[in-house]
């Protein structure tokens, strides 16, 4: 599910993956094969201190390079068993490893007249049974496979002389796991929406010059020899070798092993192609649907984390507010209640303070406090029930004055004191 949601976040959000300049990555712009036996003679190289021999290895080392002489010899005799298993044959002699320790020593073991490129760290020599490695590139992560895919050219060139180039290419990136990449699926990919597979009878001597073609070339050529291997069975492949090497051309000898046509074959493979390759698998897999489903999980979880921190967020802002009012009204209190002028502060013992309304006097307990007299002006009832405003609101009504007349004429009586308004405080 992992390399599903690889392939799709490549696919949907890079537009790198559509680029023209974008050229071969991984070990196609490692690796390189000189086919022209002619113009390579074979010598042993002056550099060379030691080598270590296995059943049907020798690998000629540096004096630097000895331990991975040393490691390599434990390993190399497995990987050979594992390409007879799918071509069906093994390729007959010895073949040789020359192993250096740096640029300086990977081209001074190099073939005089077959001097490597300066951005490979491997080459084959097919047509001698020679590989030239960098021995620093084995600890990488692609070393492993960049050997492999040498050793893949040496087979095919020692089994037979006339191969297809998309079938040398096909076969060594199957032998070397390197159609399960990443890499190769976008490739295909993009040349299964675009409608830009070649035809493979293009691709049998010449390569494409475009460097986002030639990923495309490298990914169906992978593609296609897994197709032929899993229909027809390593037999089928081990009898297309035989005829190869007995001289047939290729598309004879493949009509025997396969029966049936190349042409044939390349249309089979055309036809699902749409079903591994383009939108559908993408669309129709479970995986994805296991993919979405955890993405939304991780999108919910998101989305209650970022609510719980803006929570925390607000909470905090509160408390701290909070404190800032209490830090506020302690030191309020400290300094004491302020004079009404706000000049200074006054004492709890010079403090008047407001008689409850309706009080009355407890016997032995000194009784409230006499209202002064603007206070017993402006609580007169006769100001309250008038409602009128003005000066003559807060007159006193001296004894002898009538009782005021309503409207209609007649003296108004208190309902609560039928027999009259009590008494009204007299000014001295």
């Amino acid at each position: 599910m992992l390399r599903l949601f690889a392939i799709l976040m490549m696919l949907l959000a890079s537009p790198r993956v559509f680029a023209q300049e974008e050229g071969p990555r991984g070990i196609h712009a490692q690796e390189a094969v000189i086919t022209d036996a002619a113009l390579v003679p074979h010598a042993r190289p002056e550099l060379a201190t030691g080598e270590v021999r296995t059943k049907r290895f020798i690998i000629v080392h540096t004096a630097k390079a000895a331990g991975a002489a040393r490691a390599l010899a434990q390993q190399i005799e497995g990987v050979r068993d594992g390409f007879g298993a799918m071509l069906g044959r093994d390729w007959p002699g010895t073949t040789e490893i020359r192993l250096g320790v740096g640029r300086q020593e990977f081209e001074a073991l190099a073939l005089p007249g077959g001097k490597p490129p300066g951005w490979a760290v491997a080459l084959a020599y097919p047509g001698h049974q020679i590989i030239l490695l960098d021995a620093l590139s084995l600890s990488d992560t692609e070393g492993p496979t960049t050997l492999r895919h040498e050793l893949a050219h040496v087979a095919l060139g020692q089994l037979a002389k006339e191969w297809p180039r998309w079938f040398q290419e096909g076969v060594a990136q199957n032998l070397t796991d390197e159609r399960y990449s990443v890499a190769h699926y976008s490739a295909l990919f993009r040349a299964v929406t675009q409608e830009r597979v070649f035809h493979f009878e293009d691709l049998s001597e010449d390569w494409p010059d475009v460097p986002s073609d030639v990923e495309i070339a490298y990914a169906q050529s992978a593609a296609f020899v897994a197709f032929l291997t899993g229909k027809h069975g390593p037999q089928a492949m081990g009898l297309l070798v035989d005829g190869v090497r007995a001289g047939e051309p290729f598309e004879q000898a493949f009509g025997k092993a396969f029966r049936t046509s190349l042409l044939l074959e390349e249309q089979d493979w055309r036809e699902g192609l749409a079903a591994r390759y383009g939108w559908l698998p993408l669309t129709t897999s479970s995986a994805l649907l296991w993919l979405a489903a955890s993405a939304l999980c991780v999108a919910a979880f998101a989305r209650r984390m970022w609510q719980k921190s803006a929570r925390m967020t607000e909470l905090a802002a509160e408390d701290a507010a909070e404190d800032a009012a209490l830090r506020l009204l302690a030191a309020a209190r400290a300094a004491g209640p302020l004079s009404p002028d706000g000049s200074e502060a006054l004492s709890p013992s010079a403090l008047t303070w407001p008689e409850w309304p309706g009080a009355t006097p407890t016997p032995g307990v000194p009784g409230p406090v006499a209202p002064s007299q603007p206070e017993a002006l402006e609580g007169a009832p006769e100001a309250l029930e008038s409602g009128a405003g003005g000066p003559e609101a807060s007159e006193a009504l001296e004894p002898g004055d009538e009782e005021p007349e309503s409207q209609s004429g007649e003296h108004e009586v208190d309902a609560e004191h039928p027999a009259g308004r009590p008494p009204k405080p007299t000014l001295h």
